[in-house]
């Protein structure tokens, strides 16, 4: 075994989309940082549908910008089609979506990684980690080389013994065309990290010259949705609509003829799949019912004629699959390029991880990603920004940032798992924050954004923008509740004519360009939306005020629950199990009750007296 030279103070291992955020975070704070990757032409790769963003997950993927991450803006340069989700609905839900160029986004994110001063990335397969006194010492792969650091960010995607699954058939494998990492989960149960297993799969894609388009519905995109805060001046890349379609009874009759023939259903695979996002043979087991399913058809790419086929994911057999694609119409001449899969793969049980995400039992030793139970990529690089940001802070004596609830989507998506026990695969939802409205995707810089200042992730000329915006619509906000116009013979006053559903800051602005100021159209929709949801924004911050007090009461390290009088003896088990900070986050654990934090609270007083 060789050693190499260097000391890093952080090394990232994989380079899926948590490592990628992880890497380059800690890079930017100046920390010596080391990404290693099995294979350097997967960085960031797609593996299952090339598209960023969708309910919830745009507002992370607008965090992650606001925090100094790189996906929105890859994502804003890469993006072949771009839709505003819910624009229907209230401001809270919307959302903003892109389908991606796959292999664009890959070359772009890392030329960006490449470029980053502190990083260096090399292609290595973790065989160990190296454990001296219950704190990280070094990795070891398998080439032979030992690389030291004094923290590690682990983010392994699916590859934690992978294996897949088509019909009867089953492979190792990280995923389709890539081995899976087999030595790493035994070098994670030795240290005494207790393992899980968990299920997620893909759809077969197509090409694109044998779907029948006149068939199916074309799904335009929307122009001026951006998942980025910095305008970087970079021409898009020309945009493509994709298009929809539907499942028959042909279909369904195929899937339930060979249901028998899915590794779901004979019992091949025992890892929990999403039961949010279900496989086709789910669809038609749990709703038999339904008469058809929607399909989405969405390219891949400019330079590729493969479309993934949205909607069903399956584990049937090739054959089957054939049969029942081909039952669409707009596919019946359909060529599959590549068939759809299920993967089975280890992750970290619940409970082993701090809110900083590092681990409990390994002092320096950070998770984020698929192996803490997540899916899907803007939950993982989420995870990793935050995981690379606190592994720096550990290395410079600091404290870790730890975003809360009421701060941001993410700060809700790493709370639920350190709280709640994963009963299947954890994917964000806005019903998941009590206080979505102040957690717009459009006001994630206003909220987040002097965190990455503060870590160095942010620079000053980019800090100095959102401190403006934020004056600007604090001041004008104030100014317009005191300028009075006569309507219909009665005073009002502009901030009430904002709030009337017909008005909006623009068309104000068109009757009283004497009155209202012109900041453009980014500020001038925050100044608009600040005051047509004042009561509701207002309402909101009180309840996080309230509660407060109670959210970020600490709880004592290696607090004795056992001592507590009166508590139940589940609630005993949970919270010795999951050693909560705060109370905050006690009284989110699964199984710990109202009256059960009541005791707890006056243990707490008694505690500090």
């Amino acid at each position: 075994m060789w050693k190499y030279p260097t000391h890093y103070d952080v090394i990232v291992i994989g380079a899926g989309h948590a490592g990628c955020e992880a890497a380059h975070a800690s890079a930017r704070m100046g920390l010596r940082t080391l990404l290693l990757t099995m294979n350097l032409d997967t960085i960031a790769k797609m593996s299952c549908n090339p598209a960023i963003g969708g309910i919830a997950k745009g507002h992370i993927v607008l965090e992650i910008d606001a925090l100094g991450g790189l996906m929105g803006k890859v994502t804003n340069i890469t993006g072949i089609q771009y839709r505003m989700l819910n624009a229907t609905k209230g401001p809270a839900v919307w959302a903003p979506r892109a389908q991606a160029d796959k292999m664009a986004y890959q070359i772009e994110m890392k030329h960006r990684l490449e470029k980053t001063p502190h990083l260096e990335i090399k292609q290595g397969t973790i065989e160990d980690i190296l454990i001296v006194n219950d704190k990280v010492s070094a990795v070891v792969t398998k080439e032979g080389i030992l690389y030291h650091c004094s923290t590690i960010v682990l983010s392994s995607g699916t590859f934690l013994r992978g294996l897949l699954h088509i019909g009867e058939t089953n492979y190792s494998g990280g995923r389709a065309g890539d081995q899976p990492s087999v030595g790493l989960s035994a070098s994670l149960e030795k240290y005494g990290l207790k393992l899980g297993r968990l299920k997620t799969g893909t759809p077969p894609r197509i090409n694109k010259r044998s779907i029948n388009y006149q068939l199916t519905e074309e799904q335009p995109g929307d122009p001026g949705v951006t998942f980025s805060f910095d305008d970087e001046g970079i021409p898009r890349l020309p945009q493509v609509s994709c298009h929809i379609t539907y499942t028959t009874e042909e279909t369904k009759k195929i899937i339930l003829e060979n249901i028998h023939r899915s590794p779901m259903y004979s019992g091949k695979i025992t890892g929990i799949g999403p039961r949010y996002c279900p496989s086709i043979e789910d669809k038609v087991v749990r709703f038999a019912d339904k008469e058809r399913h929607q399909i989405f058809l969405e390219p891949e790419g400019l330079q590729t004629e493969e479309v993934y086929v949205n909607g069903v994911s399956s584990s049937l057999p090739f054959d089957v699959q054939m049969r029942f694609i081909q039952s669409i119409p707009a596919l019946k001449d359909a060529e599959i390029m590549r068939p759809a899969y299920a993967i089975e793969y280890d992750y970290v049980i619940s409970g082993q991880i701090n809110s900083s995400l590092e681990c409990k039992k390994i002092e320096g030793l950070f998770l984020a990603g698929q192996i803490n139970g997540t899916s899907g990529y803007e939950e993982a690089a989420g995870q990793g920004l935050i995981a690379g940001i606190n592994a720096a802070y550990k290395v410079m004596g600091k404290p870790p940032l730890i975003l809360q609830r009421s701060e941001a989507y993410i700060g809700v998506m790493i709370d639920d798992l350190v709280t709640k026990g994963l009963d299947e695969p954890y994917r964000m939802f806005t019903s998941r924050a009590e206080h979505r409205l102040l957690l717009r995707q459009d006001n994630a810089d206003l909220r987040l954004r002097h965190h990455g200042y503060a870590a160095g992730i942010i620079d000053a000329d980019r800090y100095q923008k959102v401190i403006y915006k934020k004056e600007a619509i604090e001041e004008e906000s104030k100014r317009l509740t005191k300028i009075y116009k006569q309507v219909d013979g009665k005073g009002y006053t502009l901030a009430q004519l904002l709030c009337r559903p017909e008005n909006s800051y623009a068309s104000l602005l068109a009757y009283y360009p004497e009155s209202i100021k012109d900041f453009g159209q980014e500020i001038n929709f925050q100044i608009e939306l600040n005051l047509k949801y004042a009561g509701y924004i207002d309402r909101q911050t009180q309840e996080v005020a309230k509660l407060s007090h109670v959210e970020h009461l600490l709880i004592p390290e290696a607090f004795n629950y056992t001592l507590v009088k009166g508590l139940r003896t589940e609630a005993i088990q949970k919270l010795s199990k999951h050693s909560p900070r705060t109370v905050g986050q006690a009284q989110r654990i699964s199984g710990v009750s109202p009256a059960d934090i009541s005791i707890l609270m006056i243990a707490l007083v008694h505690c500090k007296d």
